[in-house]
């Protein structure tokens, strides 16, 4: 017989803990749960003390990779008893163990790291591979086309545990944070045909709307793809029917979402599914 969902997660959750690995569930866009009252709905502001490298002033921790704990009293008690119910994954801080992940986004980023990286081992993804070493370093994103670091002050999806020999964090993937983020690859998008009704009284609706829509993004304290996406939808909604957006608007808000990490193809994907809701 199956196990519901909730239990299995939480299950899932246990095990690592015992394992000294800390955890946390996600909910959908792989987005945390805050896991005291206090801060439910990220009512105090949903983002760690970057200054002192650990919680905001709760009673304990309760937001993003610091939410991660081994501690089963919190796993299975009250305050995260409807966040398993409605998790969609399990996450775990990789710092927090002792790991850094190298989160390979596209097939296109796994090849580099073939070429580029020592072996080690790996988790295949929904789209590429995690490679895991053991070390734990700063975290950042889009230090590559389609790559990043998870390690402190980051969680990552538990996938499993992969296959292969995991191999020392070595000085190759160290020196990928302190470089100059890789360019904003090009993109091309399929822009809605015409033909609907424009409601922009001047040009000026239509560039304040993109840019209310880039300080959306840029913004954006936490859960980066579910914001990415409502924010296309949005802006579809509002100007993607009469004509007068166009490829260079779109690339605009594509950047600015991969200056905060997301990959190219996490736009396009976002992009699309944005469309197909609303029936473009």
């Amino acid at each position: 017989m199956t196990q519901p969902t909730d239990i299995r997660h939480l299950q899932i959750a246990l095990e690592l803990a015992a394992l000294t690995v800390p955890v946390l569930p996600l909910r959908a866009g792989k987005v945390p749960f805050a896991n005291c009252p206090a801060c439910r709905e990220n009512v105090c502001g949903g983002r760690p003390n970057m200054k002192t490298s650990g919680p905001c002033r709760c009673s304990r921790p309760c937001h993003a990779w610091a939410a991660a704990t081994t501690d089963p009293a919190i796993l299975a008690g009250a305050a995260w008893a409807t966040a398993w119910r409605h998790a969609t994954a399990v996450a775990y801080h990789p710092g927090g163990t002792g790991l850094t992940v190298v989160d390979l986004d596209h097939a296109d980023a796994i090849a580099w790291a073939r070429e580029t990286l020592p072996a080690t081992r790996t988790v295949p993804t929904t789209r590429g591979e995690h490679w895991i070493y053991r070390g734990a370093m700063q975290s950042a994103n889009a230090v590559h086309d389609g790559v990043d670091i998870k390690s402190t002050m980051s969680y990552a999806r538990w996938l499993g545990p992969g296959t292969g020999t995991m191999t020392a964090l070595p000085d190759a993937v160290r020196a990928l944070v302190g470089k100059k983020p890789s360019p904003v690859r090009p993109v091309t998008v399929s822009m809605p045909a015409g033909g609907g009704v424009c409601r922009h009284r001047t040009p000026v609706y239509l560039e304040r709307g993109i840019a209310m829509a880039e300080q959306r993004i840029t913004e954006a304290a936490g859960g980066v793809h579910a914001t990415v996406y409502r924010t296309f939808l949005a802006v579809l909604s509002a100007h993607g029917r009469c004509g007068c957006l166009t490829d260079a608007h779109a690339a605009r808000l594509f950047a600015a979402a991969q200056t905060k990490g997301e990959s190219a193809r996490h736009c396009s994907d976002a992009w699309s599914n944005a469309r197909a809701a609303l029936g473009m």
